[in-house]
Parts: structure tokens; sequence; C-alpha cells
């Protein structure tokens, strides 16, 4: 991973250079792709540190992009849309974005996303490394690194992207306790849209697909007075 370079995937030219000159001067490289197939080349070629990804884009859209760049990357994402429905913001979050914001936006606010999401995602792997092999195991459960899948006994179990970033980062940190609001800056971020309470209502429904008795948690157990930790002993 480049440190300081951004890709930006966006096919409106003065969008793209306008948020390039604010990221220079803030001391960011960056490179710009106008379609989405040219995005993701871009993205394998560069191996940037964050990406601003348009909603809409000609030969691929920014979400199919953003599901791609998901099999293999955790680096933070970025969406954008001219469109105002909540749709596309419930859509590009719950493929694995890490933020959304509207346009027209301000280029300083969306600098300062940018900064908030990279500090989190330096805090997020600094905690300690991810796993490198395919596959995390404990007791009855597995989850699937690279293919983004976990099973329980057997079975395959359906995750939404944010319910498999959160358990995956409890798992590879078994035994470490963390707060509700380390867990919410580590896996949502900066997001004006988010809720702190958004833990607690994932965290339950983690339980209510990988638990025997979600009510009697094996895996994922709350500290009383602090947080969750994954209980590694199981």
């Amino acid at each position: 991973m480049k440190e300081n370079m951004i890709l930006i995937v966006e096919d409106e030219r003065e969008i793209g250079e306008l948020v390039r000159d604010y990221l220079n001067a803030n001391g960011y490289q960056v490179i710009i792709a106008e379609d989405g197939e040219e995005g993701l080349q871009k993205f394998k070629q560069r191996n940037p540190m964050l990406v601003v990804l348009d909603v809409m884009l000609p030969k691929k859209s920014g979400i199919d992009v953003c599901r791609e760049i998901r099999l293999t990357s955790n680096v933070p994402i970025i969406m954008m849309s001219a469109k105002k429905s909540e749709t596309d913001k419930i859509i590009g979050l719950g493929i694995g974005a890490d933020d959304y914001i509207a346009k027209p936006f301000s280029p300083s606010e969306l600098v300062a996303r940018i900064k908030a999401q990279l500090r989190r995602y330096t805090d997020y792997s600094e905690l300690k490394p991810m796993n490198t092999e395919n596959v995390l195991r404990v007791a009855n459960l597995v989850i699937n690194v690279k293919g983004h899948t976990v099973t329980v006994s057997g079975k395959k179990v359906e995750l939404s992207a944010k319910e498999f970033q959160l358990l995956h980062f409890m798992a590879n940190n078994k035994g470490q306790v963390f707060s509700k609001e380390q867990l919410f800056d580590t896996i949502w971020g900066y997001d004006s849209y988010g809720d702190m309470n958004a833990v607690t209502v994932y965290i339950r429904k983690i339980r209510e697909k990988i638990e025997d008795i979600p009510s009697q948690p094996k895996f994922i157990v709350t500290v009383w007075g602090v947080g969750y930790k994954f209980d590694g002993s199981v």
C-alpha cells in the first residue's frame, strides 16, 4: 500500500480535478480514473490507501467496483452520489463502503472525512495485523477471510458487509475488550449518519446468526460496564 496515495473514481472531470487539488494541498498524492473499469485497473496497479468512488460511473458502477475491491482489500472507501435518495446511501454502506457523501459537497468536508477514515484505518491496523491466512476457526465457527463467508457447524451464515467486518475484527482480536465507542470508530468511522447504538444492534444480529443460544452467547460476550469481547476460549 502506498502511503498518502488516494484514488478518485469520478466521471465528471471538473469534480475529480477539484478534489485532487484540495488533496494535493493537504499533502496527498492523487490518481484519477473516469470510469469503473479504469478505477479497478488503477486500484490494482497503484495500491492506494483510500478510494473516493462515485456511485454512477460508465462501464462499471461504483457499487460493483466497491464489491470487487472488498474481495481483496479493506482500504477505506468513501462513496459519493448526486442522488439524494436514502437507497444509494444504504446500498453503498451495505456492500462495504465506509462513508457516503452527497453531491454537491464541500471539498473541505470531503478532505476532513478522508483524514478521519485514514486515522481510524491506521488505528485499526495497529491493533493487530489482520490474519493473513484464508480462514479463522474458533470451535464450530469458521470465518473465510478472502471469501467473505461465515459458517457455523458447516452451515453457511449470511452476514451483511458491516456484520462481517465487525465479527472478523473481534475474532482477529479475540480476548481483547472493546467499548462501543472503539468498535464504532473502527468499523463505521466518520459517518454523519451513524449512531453508536448501531454497535449494539449489529452485535445482536450477529449473535442471532452464529450463537446456539443468542441470549447466552459463547463467542461475542458482554463485559458489563466496559463493552464486548470475542471469547477465544470457546
